[in-house]
C-alpha cells in the first residue's frame, strides 16, 4: 500500500495544488515558466473580467430592475432586458471557457506529476511548447471554426430557448419602455391551455405535418415517374427531355412563385380568365382553403419534381440489370418488377434525401409565405391563416404581433419533433444499419 501511495505521490500533490490554485502545481513540478504563464493569465482574467462577467450574470438573472422613464420631456435611459439577456449568455460562454482552463490547468500538473513517478524528466517550457505544437495543432486549427459555430450558431440557438421562458412580448413587455421577466414553463402552460394558441397550435400542427407528408411524397412519386419515362428504352431525344424537365429547376423559385400568384389570382389571374372564356366557371385557387391547400402542393411539384427526377435518374442506372433478367426469365409482370425491384431498391438509395426533403418541407417558409401569405383569414386561428405552417405563423408572431416569447416556444417544439423524427428513421433505415455493424 505505501508503494502505491508513494507511486501516486507527485501526480496527487500537483493535482491538488493546481486545483486550490492555478499553476501551483507546474510550480510544484519545478515548470516554473509555465506555472507563472498560468498564473499571470489567470490573474489577467480575473481582474479584468470578473466585474464584468459579475455584472452580465446578475443581469441574466434579474434582466433589469429600472425601466426607461420619460420625466419633464428627458428621456432617462433604464435597464434593456434583452440586450442583458444577450450580455449575460456571453458571460456564460467566457465562465465555461475559463472552467475549461482551470480543469487543463490541472490535468497538465496530474501529467506531469505522472512522468515524476515514472521517474522520468519533466520537460521545460520549449520543449512542451514544441510537443503542443505536434499534438495539438490539429485542434489550433479547428478553433477558429470552433468560435464562429459558438458566436453564430449556438448563442442564437441559446438566446431562443430562454426567450421562451419570458414574457417578451407586445404590448406589455418591450423594452426598454418595459422589463421582461423569467415566467418559467408560462408560455408553455399558455400555448396549451388558453384554447385560441391551443386551437391555433394544433390546426396549424395538423396541417404542417399533413404538407411535409403529402409534399414529400408526391415529388418523390412524381420524381420516379418521370426519372422511369426519360429512361425508357423506347423513347428517343432522353438529353432534350431531361432539359426540359430540368428547366424549373434552374429559374429563381421566388420569381417563379411570384408569377404562379399572378398567375392564380382569382380577380385578376390569366388562368381563371381563360377558364371563363372556355365556359367553365373560375377555380378559388388561393381564396378557398382547401383548394388554396391543393394549389400548394401542385405548385410544389413544379419546383422540387426536377431535383427529384435527376436523383432518380442517377439511381436507377445503377440498378443491378441482372436481377431485372432473371425476374423477367420467371414471369414478373412490369408493374411486378416495379413494385418488387425497382421501388425498393430507389427507397434504400434515397432514404437519407428522404428525410431531408421531409425536413426541407416542414419548413419551407418561402412558398407558403410568397404563395398564399397564409391566407385566406381562418376565424378561429390567431395571428395565421388557413394555409399557414409553423415557422410562417412564427415569423407573422415575431415580425407583425412581438409575441417573441410564444414564438420561441413553438419553434423549440419544431426543433425537438423534427429532429426525433429525423433520427428515428435515420436508426431505421437499412443503409445505417448495415454501416453500425460494418
Amino acid at each position: 500500500m505505501m508503494a502505491t501511495t508513494d507511486a501516486r505521490r507527485h501526480r496527487t500533490t500537483a493535482a491538488i495544488f493546481s486545483t486550490v490554485f492555478i499553476g501551483l502545481g507546474q510550480l510544484y513540478n519545478k515548470q516554473y515558466s509555465k506555472g507563472l504563464l498560468f498564473m499571470i493569465a489567470t490573474q489577467l482574467f480575473f481582474w479584468n473580467y470578473y466585474p464584468i462577467v459579475y455584472k452580465g450574470i446578475q443581469g441574466l438573472i434579474t434582466l433589469g430592475d429600472v425601466p426607461t422613464k420619460i420625466v419633464a420631456g428627458n428621456v432617462i435611459k433604464g435597464d434593456h432586458s434583452i440586450f442583458m439577456l444577450i450580455q449575460g449568455i456571453i458571460m456564460i460562454v467566457l465562465v465555461l471557457l475559463f472552467a475549461g482552463f482551470y480543469a487543463l490547468n490541472i490535468y497538465d500538473a496530474k501529467k506531469n506529476g505522472e512522468l515524476r513517478d515514472k521517474g522520468k524528466p519533466v520537460p521545460g517550457f520549449l520543449i512542451s511548447l514544441r510537443q503542443a505544437k505536434f499534438r495539438h495543432f490539429p485542434y489550433l486549427l479547428l478553433l477558429p471554426a470552433l468560435f464562429f459555430v459558438l458566436f453564430v450558431t449556438v448563442l442564437p440557438l441559446v438566446f431562443n430557448v430562454l426567450i421562451a421562458f419570458t414574457n417578451y412580448s407586445a404590448p406589455h413587455h418591450i423594452p426598454d419602455r418595459n422589463l421582461v421577466d423569467w415566467t418559467g414553463l408560462r408560455t408553455f402552460y399558455d400555448l396549451f391551455a388558453q384554447e385560441s394558441w391551443r386551437t391555433t397550435f394544433f390546426g396549424i400542427s395538423v396541417w404542417n405535418i399533413i404538407w411535409a407528408v403529402a409534399s414529400t411524397l408526391t415529388v418523390f412519386f412524381s420524381g420516379l415517374v418521370l426519372a422511369l419515362m426519360v429512361n425508357h428504352p423506347k423513347v428517343k431525344f432522353k438529353k432534350f427531355w431531361r432539359t426540359m424537365f430540368i428547366l424549373p429547376w434552374a429559374v429563381p423559385q421566388f420569381i417563379s412563385i411570384l408569377v404562379f400568384r399572378v398567375l392564380l389570382n382569382g380577380s385578376f389571374g390569366p388562368v381563371n380568365d381563360m377558364l371563363v372564356k372556355l365556359g367553365m366557371s373560375p377555380v378559388p385557387w388561393l381564396s378557398d382553403p382547401t383548394m388554396a391547400k391543393v394549389t400548394i402542393l401542385i405548385v410544389n411539384l413544379w419546383f422540387s419534381t426536377p431535383f427529384l427526377m435527376a436523383l432518380m435518374s442517377g439511381v436507377l442506372t445503377t440498378l443491378p440489370r441482372d436481377l431485372y433478367e432473371a425476374a423477367a426469365v420467371d414471369g414478373a409482370t412490369g408493374t411486378q418488377r416495379f413494385r418488387k425491384l425497382t421501388l425498393p431498391l430507389v427507397l434504400a438509395a434515397t432514404a437519407p434525401i428522404l428525410i431531408m426533403q421531409f425536413a426541407f418541407n416542414f419548413n419551407n417558409f418561402n412558398l407558403i409565405y410568397m404563395l398564399t401569405d397564409g391566407s385566406p383569414n381562418h376565424p378561429d386561428y390567431y395571428y395565421a391563416g388557413s394555409t399557414d405552417i409553423l415557422i410562417s405563423w412564427i415569423f407573422k408572431m415575431t415580425l407583425n404581433q412581438s409575441q417573441f416569447n410564444m414564438a420561441s416556444a413553438v419553434s423549440i417544439i419544431m426543433f425537438v419533433f423534427i429532429a426525433v423524427f429525423s433520427l428515428w428513421n435515420y436508426r431505421r433505415m437499412k443503409t445505417t444499419r448495415e454501416e453500425d455493424r460494418i
